[in-house]
């Protein structure tokens, strides 16, 4: 059974803000982070503003970038474990 899709307006700040503290954390400038990633200083600046249409990829390459890893978490506050 599908579940609809449900939006909260704190999810895309949360994350921003996450990228943006840990980026600080590291003493990195967009640029520097952009390049570390292998994308442009727009795509840094689109995760970090909270933009909602980001691409996935971008985002996994930032957050590896930052050290992180993206993990899926039930709104539950349960990890959900990868695999089959």
């Amino acid at each position: 059974m599908a579940f609809p899709r449900r939006r909260t307006k704190t999810s895309p700040s949360l994350l921003a803000e996450a990228f943006t503290q840990r980026r600080h954390r590291l003493g990195l400038t967009q640029a520097d982070l952009a390049a570390l990633a292998g994308v442009g200083r727009s795509t840094v600046q689109s995760i970090e503003s909270g933009k909602d249409s980001i691409q996935l990829d971008g985002v996994r390459a930032v957050a590896d970038a930052l050290g992180c890893d993206i993990t899926l978490v039930t709104r539950a506050g349960a990890p959900i474990a990868p695999g089959p």
